[in-house]
């Protein structure tokens, strides 16, 4: 035996593996015979962890449960949702959507400087990120994310939607493709559209055999994977390199790209995330969710899986037929209806390497038309709405006032 295992110890690993993909398989094949399918709800840290906390304690945790104004916890099919809203009850309405691995704070100083401008914004951490609870075996697909846009609307004190009101949307990164389709689909409720660094037309290419086995083929044990796929994000994956468009996108790059990046031992100017706690930063609550909330890795899985990060070209193609509409038509409808200006907004990084900045420029303006779209970019990476907040602001103000 000893002499065996001195021979084939190189194969032990690849013998292991192939004995749990034959035992993932058989016990796939058993779930899809059996009628064992009842959906779930995996609790966020808001049952998990705050109950056993001080107040004081709960204040100290990297992401606050009292980070931002009025904050609520809607409860639906598919768990409790942690929506925040505030600025004047009559100011200019706005939304905005996070992206795939930081919950709502990444959006927080955009959202204080549009309220400081006179805006109503509403801010929600997604299924399985900060305060929110997390579905499960429900994809985490455009149609979950569409619904909790809806549930955030539907639990304001106020109205967003019906006699005549409408929003704006804001979506960065995987946020940027979940506004995208919502706008798609519900039209004359949205009366702006704005994409930061937005996911929907990632090329193939970017996507690495690895991710692809991780994320999709599904015959490795869903708890084993998790635990893979929780080591690389804790750990990270080295950034790649700009100005490189076909250089694939190794499987932990969303959270590691959505992190303020050091340079030459400078740290890059941070935006103040949240005024009520003012020491609240990126690495500090990306690392918390990973320990504190139970159902982030399921959440982040299943959204690379079935989020709207590519192929989403149809549906961006019809919000563009709906603005060439909108602009060749004297309707008065339109004019109500359709979006500001007659064109989407699409902020972007010079040094992104998620979404790089030639590709997104070619294929926004093929699906959405070059008269649809308008194009601003600040000297930053993915990271864009935490480094370059102000600037951000600024061109969303801009774009606003025409």
């Amino acid at each position: 035996m000893e002499q065996w295992y001195r021979q084939n110890k190189t194969l032990i690993p690849w013998v292991l593996l192939g004995l749990e993909v034959a035992i993932s398989v058989g016990i796939r094949l058993y779930k899809i015979n059996s009628s064992d399918q009842d959906a779930r709800v995996v609790p966020s840290p808001t049952k998990t962890l705050l109950p056993k906390l001080s107040a004081f304690e709960a204040a100290d945790l990297p992401y606050p449960p009292d980070a931002y104004p009025n904050a609520r916890d809607v409860q639906s099919p598919y768990g409790s949702l942690r929506v925040y809203e505030w600025g004047p009850e009559d100011g200019k309405k706005v939304v905005l959507v996070h992206g795939i691995s930081n919950p709502c704070v990444v959006l927080g100083a955009i959202a204080h400087g549009l309220v400081d401008k006179g805006c109503r914004v509403i801010l929600f951490d997604l299924p399985g990120r900060g305060y929110s609870e997390t579905p499960v075996p429900t994809p985490h697909s455009a149609r979950l994310y569409t619904t909790t846009i809806l549930l955030a609307l539907a639990s304001s004190p106020i109205s967003w939607t019906g006699n005549g009101n409408t929003f704006s949307l804001i979506g960065y990164s995987l946020g940027g493709g979940i506004v995208a389709n919502f706008t798609s689909h519900f039209p004359t409720l949205v009366s702006s559209l704005i994409l930061l660094a937005p996911s929907g037309l990632l090329r193939a290419e970017h996507v690495t055999w690895t991710n692809k086995f991780l994320y999709n083929t599904g015959l490795i044990n869903e708890t084993t994977l998790e635990g893979i796929i929780a080591r690389k994000l804790r750990n990270g994956d080295p950034p790649t390199k700009p100005g490189k468009p076909t250089e694939e996108v190794a499987p932990a790059a969303p959270v590691s790209e959505e992190l303020p990046k050091q340079k030459l031992g400078v740290t890059p100017k941070m935006a103040e995330l949240s005024r009520a706690r003012p020491g609240i930063t990126v690495p500090k609550f990306v690392a918390w969710q990973l320990d504190a909330h139970p159902g982030f890795v399921k959440a982040f899985m299943s959204g690379i899986r079935h989020g709207p990060i590519a192929g989403q070209h149809e549906i961006w193609r019809r919000i563009g037929e709906r603005l060439a509409a909108q602009n060749a038509s004297s309707e008065e409808r339109y004019a109500k209806e359709g979006l500001q200006g007659g064109k989407v907004l699409v902020i972007g990084g010079f040094k992104d390497v998620l979404i790089v900045k030639n590709e997104l420029m070619e294929d926004a303006t093929e699906v959405l038309g070059k008269d649809h779209v308008r194009f601003e970019w600040v000297d930053a990476g993915h990271e864009l709405p935490v480094t370059k907040s102000e600037e951000t602001v600024g061109f969303i103000w801009n774009f606003w006032q025409g």
